[in-house]
């Protein structure tokens, strides 16, 4: 499940730690003085091929309007409080697929529930916001699957407590919001705790993400269970990387649970979905796409291979 959906209060959590540390960011995901689009330290040059495949309408208007619910970091977010300038995940991608593609990708903010209902009346044309692709939302847009994104774990600067994967939460103290698929989560998996002889899990739960990462700074916790691109994103900004640190479970790359995320295009474009999709796959091989990721310190839920459509729910 989207974690756009089960953490609304994500973006209020990480909105301090976006606005001191985005300095380090601005200036990526732009067009350079000499007119080339340069994402994430790479020059992105425009494939004709690619070009040649979009609809006539989005060539004729050298744009693609993209829907995005800002803030939500490390996909969306503004530079500045209180201005207008975008940054962000999907903000670098979209950059670089358009450079790809030789047109702009003009991204507009739009309320998340109000997305899909926008593309159906034509007000834009793709949408590139974390949202999970599933069977529901596949009735009305196409999906061009990004990402793989589920729960992490986050641990203090160093991993002191030697946290691995969920096994290693059994019988320990460890901060969780509450009413997330997170807390659900770790109720879950108290049976496997319980078989294993570890003991369950003693979860700590706070109103808001940002308190259980007090928690664990002070070593109240062992570990906070949020989703691993937030954690990934605490991780490399925090007090500049020197205060936690992600787990990575090589069994659960993506995180636990992890669903697809997905750039939604319009039904009424398909050629757009096509050209999408073979742009973003391009920048799987030619590796611009993880050195984006790696930006937001979330390089393990990148895609190696750009699909279409591929919730299984």
């Amino acid at each position: 499940m989207n974690a756009r959906i089960a953490r609304p209060a994500a973006a209020a959590a990480l909105a301090a730690i976006m606005l001191v540390s985005l300095s380090a960011c601005g200036g990526d995901g732009t067009a350079a003085p000499s007119g080339k689009t340069v994402v994430a330290g790479v020059e992105v040059v425009k494939d004709q091929k690619l070009h040649d495949l979009l609809p006539g309408k989005i060539k004729s208007a050298g744009e693609v309007r993209v829907a995005t619910d800002v803030p939500y970091p490390p996909f969306e977010m503004y530079v500045k409080e209180g201005e207008t300038e975008l940054t962000g995940l999907d903000y670098d991608l979209g950059q670089a697929l358009g450079a790809k593609l030789g047109v702009t990708f003009a991204f507009s903010p739009q309320k998340f529930d109000g997305i899909v209902p926008a593309i159906q009346a034509g007000k834009f044309d793709v949408a590139m916001s974390a949202i999970t692709d599933n069977e529901e939302r596949q009735k009305v847009v196409d999906f061009v699957d990004y990402s793989q994104s589920g729960s992490g774990i986050l641990v203090a600067d160093g991993n002191p407590s030697e946290i691995g994967d969920l096994d290693d939460l059994c019988g320990r103290k460890v901060a969780v919001q509450t009413a997330t698929n997170q807390l659900d989560l770790l109720k879950s998996h108290q049976d496997a705790c319980a078989k294993a002889g570890k003991g369950t899990i003693d979860v700590q739960t706070f109103p808001k993400d940002s308190d259980a990462q007090l928690a664990l700074r002070s070593g109240k916790v062992v570990a906070q269970v949020l989703t691993k691109p937030a954690a990934g994103w605490v991780a490399k900004t925090a007090d500049a990387g020197k205060a936690f640190d992600l787990v990575e479970d090589p069994a659960a790359p993506g995180g636990y649970n992890a669903s697809p995320n997905g750039i939604a295009v319009s039904k009424q474009l398909p050629e757009l979905t096509d050209a999408i999709q073979k742009a973003l796959q391009a920048l799987i091989d030619d590796g611009t796409l993880i050195k984006i990721y790696n930006k937001y310190g979330v390089a393990s839920i990148a895609v190696k291979e750009a699909t279409k459509n591929a919730s299984v729910d």
